[in-house]
């Protein structure tokens, strides 16, 4: 049997942007079984917990993403408009929130369909590559294509089949392996958190004995 990789990943985390070539690399390179299980940003599941100790640490991980984006030649930008509508200034988080749920439970549905991990790396980019706009026109659609989905049929599925009761176990499981932020990658119970502890993951791959192909 594969190895299993569950990846715990929002589609509001740069860093789940910048880790996904990675995870679809480490399936290539691999006999294992990657499991993507989005969820909800901490700024929405417990926002009581984000940025309570002043600006120095949004400016550090702003200062990071785009250092380590470049590190890694993948083009970023602030997604414009943020999946999460949020005051930078405040911090505050708006009550309704148009984006990241749909976002979230799309990609329990592209999940379902064998296909988390395509749809998570053509809609991240669209998001995080730089350019506005995500959300207009036939773009979100165009993505999920690129995924070999259809947007309006994975719409019309999570319409009919509450994805929220996943995305809360997917929550529990991040906690209960021992970790908060995204990405988190958990093999055999062990957290790996962080973009860049990809060779730490592919290091115990190899001390565990998984086959590479």
């Amino acid at each position: 049997m594969s190895e299993v990789v569950d990846v715990f990943w929002s589609f509001r985390s740069p860093y789940s942007y910048l880790v996904t070539p990675d995870l679809l690399r480490l399936r290539e390179d691999y006999d294992v079984e990657v499991k993507f299980r989005p969820v909800l940003p901490i700024a929405v599941r417990a926002k009581e917990a984000l940025f309570t100790d002043g600006p120095q640490k949004l400016n550090y991980i702003i200062l990071d993403v785009l250092r380590r984006a470049e590190f890694l030649g993948i083009p970023i930008g602030l997604p414009s408009p943020d999946p999460i509508v949020q005051d930078l200034e405040t911090l505050k988080i708006a009550k309704e929130q148009p984006y990241i749920y749909r976002l979230t439970g799309l990609g329990v549905e592209a999940e379902r369909r064998g296909k988390g991990l395509e749809f998570a790396r053509h809609v991240s980019h669209l998001i995080w590559s730089g350019e506005p706009g995500w959300n207009e026109g036939n773009r979100l659609a165009e993505a999920a294509a690129k995924a070999e989905l259809d947007l309006a049929d994975m719409d019309a599925a999570i319409a009919a089949n509450d994805p929220m009761p996943v995305i809360e176990a997917n929550q529990a499981a991040l906690e209960a392996a021992g970790h908060w932020g995204v990405p988190t990658m958990v093999v055999r119970g062990e957290p790996f958190f962080g973009q860049d502890r990809i060779e730490t993951l592919r290091w115990r791959l190899d001390r565990l004995g998984v086959t590479k192909r």
